[in-house]
């Protein structure tokens, strides 16, 4: 990553490391440059690393090795309460005993804020996040998702430029946390504050964010805008932990430009887009999204068309999934729109897919 782009970075890592105990790196060599307004998601497994770098950031842990910047100033040894950083983490962690207006003007108190402007500040946080009526319940007697209203108030009753958020709709039902990722996410867009975030669930990432940076084993895999990371995935870890996928594994018999032969293991033969791969003999492993592929396809003389067994055929409302046995592979999946054209497979029917080349990426075969 260029210096220019981490000059004019509002949050920089760089270089960094983190370890436990002095052997294994949870963090390794980290790199990453947000402007100043940016809604950027952690996403990726548990122990990929993204919590730490978010605790890192935050002051609760420190860098083993590197520098981590906000608005061009070294932080690595400024004290959590002294980096002017919101946070919202899942559990609330609101003080029982307070209203919520206590609540909100506590931190505020602490920094010796005078009484009237802890009222004014405490006032428009509530109104941010529209909870101006219930300055004076306490936690209790809110449900689960005003209590996270008011955690993010909280988070931003001093004016923070930078919030961190650690999976903070992790406790919320289905419906109230989809309502909430619109809600949060067009809280931050108004006020134009920055926000890291961090999310192990990729449709939560892939909703809210500006750009995601999907982590594993200690490294960003990809950093990218959702859209590119769905449809442009630039290895097989990212391929898989985002969105469906299928793959099929195999051989590269030939290979120039953006086109590549693929020999299956299965035997049949197929194009597709290089991405990971760099020569013949090379094992790889090509993916699909399953909304790519179609039945009986009509695609013109470059698609590729397989016999496939349908498994099992679900109606899902909007969409029917097909799990068809395709080149020895069991699991393979097709989704189509719920159109009045569409018929109904049953299982052991033989049917011909397809795809265009370009919808197929030849990825590494780890």
């Amino acid at each position: 990553m260029g210096t220019s782009a981490e000059s004019d970075a509002f949050v920089a890592f760089e270089r960094v490391q983190k370890s436990y105990d002095g052997e294994t790196l949870v963090v390794k060599d980290l790199n990453l440059a947000m402007p100043k307004g940016e809604f950027l998601t952690m996403l990726g497994p548990s122990g990929s690393g993204k919590t730490t770098c978010l605790m890192m950031l935050a002051g609760f842990e420190t860098a083993t090795h590197g520098e981590i910047k906000l608005d061009g100033k070294p932080i690595n040894n400024i004290p959590p309460h002294k980096r002017g950083i919101g946070m919202v983490f899942q559990n609330y962690a609101l003080f029982p005993h307070m209203t919520v207006a206590e609540n909100l003007s506590f931190p505020l108190e602490v920094r010796g804020m005078a009484k009237s402007e802890r009222e004014q500040k405490v006032k428009r946080a509530l109104e941010m996040v529209q909870m101006g009526a219930f300055g004076g319940r306490r936690p209790a007697q809110l449900s689960g998702g005003q209590q996270q209203r008011i955690a993010l108030a909280r988070a931003l009753v001093f004016e923070a430029e930078l919030v961190l958020m650690d999976e903070p709709l992790g406790a919320l039902d289905k419906q109230l946390r989809e309502h909430m990722q619109f809600e949060i996410k067009r809280i931050a867009d108004d006020l134009g504050i920055t926000v890291v975030y961090v999310t192990h669930d990729q449709t939560e990432a892939l909703t809210m964010s500006d750009r995601v940076a999907v982590f594993d084993d200690g490294r960003i895999q990809q950093l990218a805008p959702p859209d590119e990371l769905y449809e442009a995935p630039q290895n097989s870890f990212v391929a898989q932990f985002i969105g469906e996928n299928n793959t099929l594994e195999g051989v590269i018999e030939e290979i120039g430009g953006n086109r590549c032969t693929v020999k299956l293991d299965s035997g049949d033969v197929i194009d597709a887009m290089p991405v990971n791969v760099s020569q013949k003999g090379e094992r790889t492993r090509v993916s699909i999204r399953p909304e790519r592929v179609e039945f009986n396809p009509e695609l013109g003389p470059d698609a590729h068309t397989l016999t496939a067994e349908v498994r099992e055929f679900i109606y899902m409302g909007d969409v029917f999934r097909t799990r068809l046995s395709v080149a020895g592979h069991d699991e393979f999946i097709v989704k189509t729109r719920n159109r009045a054209d569409q018929k109904r497979l049953s299982p052991g029917e033989t049917i011909q897919i397809g795809w265009l080349p370009e919808d197929c990426r030849a990825l590494d075969a780890s």
